[in-house]
C-alpha cells in the first residue's frame, strides 16, 4: 500500500459476509495514525484465510488508535481474537454506548439461542476489563480527519442490527458512511429524534452499504427527503446468499457515479467486494482516488 499512501489512504477489505476496513494517514514524524472500522476476515481469500491481525502484522504495525465496532454480531467482530493473539494493542474500542459488555453478550444468548462467536465474546471481554480498571475510550484526534458517530438507544431496539453504530469519517473534505447492519426502522427512528444527524447524511460521498447491500438496510426517505446523494455506494459482501441482496440497481439511481475505477473507461455508481475485491481510497492533497 505505501505506493498509494500519500496523504493516506482508506482500505475496505473483501471478507466474506462481512466488514474491515483501515484508515491510515500519516504524521508529520514518520508514524501512522489508524483506525480499524469492523474487524471481519475471509475465511478463503485467493486460496489463504485473511485476518486484518496478520495484514497489519506484516506491514510490522503493533499498535491501531482506534477499533470500531458499527455492529456486534461475529461477520464484524471475527478477526479480533487474532488481533489480539498477534500482540496488535488496540488504543479505543468505540461501539454503541449504550450496549454495555453485559448486554452485548446478553443480545447474542438470549432466548437459549448461542449466537455468542469468538470476536464478539473477545470484544464484550476486552471492553469489560477496561471499564473494571478506569481505561476511558476516548478516539484519537487526527489531524485533517473528522469522526462522527451516531446510535439509536438500548432498549429502545433490543436487535443489534438496529443498534448499529453508524460511523461517519471525514476524511480531508472526503465523507463516507459506515453504517454496520442497520435497518429502515433504525434509520427511522434517527432521522425522528436527532435533527443533527440530517447534514451528516446529506453530505456523504462514499456510502457503505447498511447489512451487506440487504433490502432490509435501506431506507428511501435517506435520499428523498434527507438529500443523501453519494458519488459511489460500496457493498461489502461475498457471493450473493439471499435474494434480498438484489438492490445494486436501487443504490445505482441513488448515486452519482465516478470515472477511471481501475481499467474501466465509464462510469461506476456501486462497487462490491464480491466483483471488484479490495478496495483502496487513497487521498492525494485535495483529491480522492479509488483504486
Amino acid at each position: 500500500m505505501t505506493n498509494l499512501l500519500h496523504d493516506g489512504a482508506l482500505q475496505i477489505f473483501d471478507v466474506d459476509h462481512g466488514q474491515c476496513a483501515l484508515l491510515t494517514i500519516p504524521t508529520n514524524w514518520g508514524t501512522c495514525y489508524r483506525v480499524l472500522i469492523d474487524c471481519g476476515h475471509a475465511a478463503n481469500f485467493r486460496g489463504n484465510p485473511w485476518y486484518p491481525g496478520h495484514h497489519l502484522q506484516a506491514a510490522g504495525v503493533t499498535y491501531v488508535d482506534m477499533l470500531v465496532c458499527t455492529n456486534f454480531d461475529e461477520d464484524h467482530m471475527s478477526g479480533f481474537p487474532d488481533l489480539e493473539e498477534r500482540g496488535i494493542t488496540v488504543g479505543c474500542i468505540l461501539g454503541n454506548p449504550t450496549v454495555p459488555p453485559a448486554t452485548i453478550v446478553k443480545l447474542k444468548t438470549e432466548d437459549g439461542h448461542d449466537n455468542l462467536g469468538k470476536g464478539i465474546e473477545a470484544v464484550a471481554r476486552s471492553l469489560a476489563f477496561r471499564g473494571s480498571i478506569g481505561w476511558q475510550q476516548v478516539p484519537p484526534q487526527i489531524p485533517g480527519v473528522n469522526m462522527i458517530w451516531t446510535w439509536n438507544c438500548y432498549p429502545h431496539f433490543e436487535d443489534e442490527n438496529n443498534l448499529s453504530l453508524v460511523f461517519t469519517l471525514d476524511v480531508f473534505g472526503h465523507r463516507f458512511m459506515f453504517p454496520g447492519d442497520m435497518e429502515c426502522a433504525g434509520w427511522r427512528h434517527l432521522f425522528a429524534n436527532c435533527t443533527q444527524f440530517f447534514p451528516v447524511v446529506s453530505g456523504v460521498e462514499v456510502l457503505v452499504a447498511a447489512h451487506h447491500g440487504r433490502n432490509n438496510g435501506i431506507c428511501p426517505d435517506m435520499f428523498g427527503v434527507y438529500a443523501c446523494k453519494p458519488k459511489l455506494v460500496v457493498i461489502s459482501d461475498d457471493y450473493k446468499q439471499f435474494e434480498t441482496q438484489e438492490t445494486t440497481d436501487f443504490y445505482g439511481s441513488k448515486a452519482s457515479g465516478i470515472y477511471g475505477f481501475r481499467t474501466d473507461t465509464g462510469v461506476r455508481k456501486v462497487l462490491t467486494t464480491r466483483c471488484d475485491g479490495p478496495l483502496v481510497f487513497s487521498f492525494q492533497g485535495s483529491n480522492c482516488v479509488v483504486y
